[in-house]
């Protein structure tokens, strides 16, 4: 069964420029995760690759100290420009995942990386950057899952979410190796979108489950001891 998580998050940002994520149901799912966690004026949270900067101004909403990564100018003008539209104070900064934030640890980091599974190896260019990961989706993903513990502060969380298709499994064994506690938070089938329909032939070429043309997405949660 599918199921339709998506809802407008409130007074959201307005401007989402070609070459910018547009919030989608993994978004929605991520940000229903983050209002599950307790988050007060006094947490410090850090969005990894903010895209529009959806997670990030949610979080603020809720009270916290919030700061947006990416890597993409384009995304950090965005953001910037959705907080000022939005009436929220949030530090946004331009770097490579973790290295924007060298020293600093977080209550609450939260990630929503590319995660697309791609026939192109390598770092993908151009548009395509806000979505494909390389041959097995977790060329950024396991970035954020090796660069979480340093970042979180004792009994702080690791909020990711990607497809299915990336291996859960392979998400939770990473991340208990780095000494977190990782569970799966929140799950949902959704149909394909338009970049896995156009790679059907070569999903099944891999024997990834692409046969019934619907999509896993997962939240994991991990927390620091």
């Amino acid at each position: 069964m599918t199921l339709d998580i998506r809802r407008p998050l409130p007074r959201g940002p307005a401007w989402i420029p070609p070459g910018v994520y547009e919030p989608q149901q993994d978004t929605w799912l991520l940000a229903r995760a983050i209002r599950r966690e307790g988050i007060t004026t006094g947490t410090d949270v850090l969005d990894l690759g903010t895209g529009s900067g959806v997670l990030a101004l949610e979080a603020a909403r809720l009270g916290a100290r919030v700061t947006a990564v990416d890597i993409s100018w384009r995304a950090v003008l965005t953001t910037r420009v959705n907080a000022l539209l939005s009436g929220q104070s949030i530090s946004v900064r331009r770097g490579d995942l973790a290295t924007a934030v060298a020293g600093a640890s977080f209550d609450l980091v939260v990630s929503n990386p590319p995660y697309v599974p791609s026939p192109v190896g390598g770092s993908p260019r151009g548009a395509a950057r806000a979505w494909d990961a390389g041959w097995d989706g977790r060329l950024l993903l396991d970035r954020v899952c090796d660069a979480a513990t340093a970042l979180l502060r004792p009994q702080g969380s690791l909020l990711v979410v990607h497809s299915g298709l990336c291996g859960v499994e392979d998400t939770l064994s990473r991340l208990s190796g780095a000494g977190l506690v990782p569970t799966v938070a929140d799950r949902v089938l959704i149909p394909f979108g338009r970049v896995l329909r156009s790679r059907l032939p070569w999903l099944r070429q891999r024997g990834l489950p692409a046969d019934d043309m619907v999509e896993e997405l997962v939240v994991v949660r991990a927390v620091r001891a």
